[in-house]
């Protein structure tokens, strides 16, 4: 345990969040999402739901201010169509000055698959995946 750290962070995935540079990219992905099959670097995140650790994550993790920083997927494959699950997303990223772009799985799971890392959640939520993009932390930090 660590002061100040959301003790959901496990030391894996804080590992990986420091190890990630400007413009590298996190996938949080749902139950169904074949993880292990598409990531270049895989953190397990077994029993946790992908909201909770989202919003973990977003309390250490700058986002990027100079390129689109948070996308997510569409229920149906569909952007024009929301739900309550991905409202909650927009929500979470909106908090921290980010917009969530919701792809189709088109072009979502391309950027899933080029992504730093996949962290697999135990979410049951259909279409729940979540992409940041790291930004930088600057001098006065």
């Amino acid at each position: 345990m660590l002061i100040g750290l959301p003790n959901i962070l496990g030391p894996e995935l804080l590992y990986t969040l420091r190890a990630m540079g400007h413009g590298d990219e996190i996938a949080l992905v749902d139950g169904n999402y074949p993880a292990q099959e598409h990531a270049r670097r895989l953190v397990r995140a077994d029993g946790l739901g992908l909201l909770p650790l989202l919003e973990a994550i977003l309390t250490v993790l700058p986002l990027d201010s100079d390129a689109p920083a948070a996308f997510r997927a569409a229920p149906g494959n569909d952007p024009g169509r929301t739900s309550p699950f991905h409202k909650a997303v927009d929500a979470l990223c909106l908090e921290k000055g980010s917009t969530a772009i919701a792809l189709p799985a088109t072009e979502l799971y391309p950027r899933i698959r080029a992504a730093h890392t996949i962290v697999a959640t135990s979410e049951s939520a259909l279409f729940a995946n979540v992409i940041l993009r790291k930004g930088v932390v600057g001098p006065q930090h």
